[in-house]
């Protein structure tokens, strides 16, 4: 990256990198206020970046090799999607940072695009702090995680939850993070997987549907949590329903409404569960509640795929396989697999051979370390 700004804008920048994530348990939660278990990983983005005199920012993506250009004063979507990151989290800080001027930034990463491995994230990250290092806006690391999520709403208009961006900048070497997405408290958790591994198996899909069914999916938690109010007044967020509650309710929502919100409450349930388990080191029960929570993503959530469920049912009966899951958005992008280390390569070879009789696509599995949050490689 370094090189290559060099090329293009003539000065020696600065480097950073801003991982990706995954995410253990706790899917379609956050914006729920409720609880998730993610984690850093070594996939991530690399930006090189430095102060212009041009009153503009100038972004070249190297993935894309596409180049894109905006005064500071006036800035607007671009057709360039990935702009658009870059540019809301430059909106977003402009608001309380009159000083923000003109700067460059070059970047580059081995997160495969539609993943689910949160490279939007990554990207926003990123840009909080290469804006708060060259302009000294004094953010806290939290700060630059709230940004990248009011961008996304924003600018990019998805209505994610807070997990990606906390995951991608408070991420720590070797450890999940066990994070309450209401108050945003936070403890890590340090893995000991020992015999066994953590791969991830990219289906390498992204069906089209799957921005606008991200905002329905809020839309129809917001229903429920509006039905049940009406009935329990202190409920603020599904974070405050029991299936009780919804039992209640049920004649005063469509069945689909119903499914929905009870995937919240039991995937939340199933994350308090996790985090007993990860103390225990009971791997063999945290693998069932993985299986457990594809099933809802699939079935009740309805934001797994053919593929997905395809890649989940191949290793469910399988003994080296202590459970699979979809993970993140949905209607595409990873399985996450907890394997056995010494079967890692023949579930590779089995699971690639029958995808592609199934899909005709080369399924891509990946092995990935838990590494610390977005940091300057070179100041």
């Amino acid at each position: 990256m370094i090189t290559i700004f060099k090329k293009r804008y003539g000065t020696g920048p600065r480097l950073l990198f801003s991982p990706g994530r995954i995410n253990l348990i706790g899917e379609h939660t956050d914006y729920n206020e409720g609880l998730v278990m993610p984690g850093a990983i070594n996939k991530g983005i690399y930006m090189a970046f430095e102060k212009n005199d041009l009153q503009r920012v100038r972004m070249y993506s190297y993935d894309f090799d596409e180049e894109a250009s905006a005064a500071i004063s006036q800035i607007e979507p671009m057709s360039a999607n990935w702009a658009n990151y870059i540019l809301g989290v430059l909106v977003e800080l402009k608001k309380t940072n009159p000083k923000i001027q003109g700067f460059d930034v070059v970047f580059g990463g081995d997160i495969p695009i539609g993943s689910g491995l949160s490279s939007s994230a990554a990207l926003e990250c990123g840009i909080g702090f290469v804006l708060n290092v060259l302009f000294d806006l004094g953010l806290k690391k939290i700060d630059i995680a709230k940004v990248g999520q009011m961008a996304e709403h924003n600018f990019v208009g998805v209505r994610c939850g807070i997990m990606d961006q906390f995951a991608s900048i408070k991420g720590k070497k070797n450890h999940v993070i066990r994070l309450d997405c209401r108050s945003l408290s936070y403890s890590y958790f340090p893995l000991f997987f020992l015999e066994y591994q953590i791969l991830l198996c990219n289906s390498k899909v992204k069906h089209s549907l799957a921005e606008s069914s991200y905002n329905e999916r809020r839309s129809s938690c917001e229903i429920g949590v509006a039905a049940l109010q009406k009935k329990y007044p202190k409920v603020n967020s599904l974070r405050d329903a029991t299936l009780t509650m919804m039992d209640a309710i049920k004649a005063s929502i469509t069945d689909t409404i119903f499914k929905r919100c009870s995937y919240v409450i039991e995937e939340n349930q199933r994350v308090q569960k996790a985090t007993q388990l990860l103390k225990q080191r009971n791997l063999a029960s945290f693998g069932a509640l993985l299986f457990e929570s594809h099933r809802g993503l699939s079935e009740k959530y309805e934001v797994s795929c053919k593929e997905l469920d395809f890649l989940v049912n191949q290793v469910k009966e399988d003994p080296d396989v202590l459970g699979s899951r979809m993970m993140g958005g949905g209607f595409g992008g990873c399985t996450i697999n907890l394997i056995k280390r010494t079967a890692k390569p023949r579930l590779i070879d089995q699971l690639s051979t029958k995808y592609k009789e199934q899909y005709q696509i080369e399924l891509e599995c990946y092995e990935v370390e838990l590494v610390n949050g977005t940091h300057l490689l070179k100041p």
